[in-house]
């Protein structure tokens, strides 16, 4: 099951179109779907977790939580919305299509994939794109 959790305002989220689209990528990629659970927050919550979770003082847009059991993905991806709103306009995309990239980066991490390393963000961005390309398929 695949839930939304609001913890700041947030513009109207597609939330049907967004869990069908992840229930395929989560197919995908050969795993099934468990519980997993989206909080959009803003920076100084997703802040207070990095801080006190990960032991790290910076602002980020996105922090998973694995609880993946087998090849069922469980987990918590806590997303500030502020970071979104702002990398969307460094990127020039719209904030829709930056919000189905952080989304699926943190079902990418569920499914295993890390980015700490050059080779291993590479092949994150490149999962994401595919999977990205699923979304505008499924609609």
């Amino acid at each position: 099951m695949i839930n939304f959790f609001y913890e700041t305002k947030v513009e109207a989220l597609d939330e049907a179109s967004l869990i069908s689209w992840i229930g395929v990528v989560i197919l995908s990629e050969n795993k099934t779907e468990g519980e997993i659970n989206f909080i959009m927050c803003d920076d100084d919550y997703l802040l207070q977790i990095n801080q006190v979770f990960l032991d790290h003082d910076t602002y980020t847009d996105i922090i998973s939580f694995d609880n993946t059991i087998g090849n069922q993905l469980h987990g918590d991806i806590f997303i500030s919305v502020e970071r979104v709103v702002d990398n969307a306009k460094i990127y020039g995309v719209s904030v829709d299509e930056e919000m189905r990239r952080v989304l699926i980066h943190g079902v990418l991490h569920l499914c295993g994939y890390k980015d700490k390393t050059d080779e291993e963000e590479k092949l994150m961005r490149q999962k994401e794109n595919e999977k990205l390309e699923l979304f505008h398929v499924e609609q």
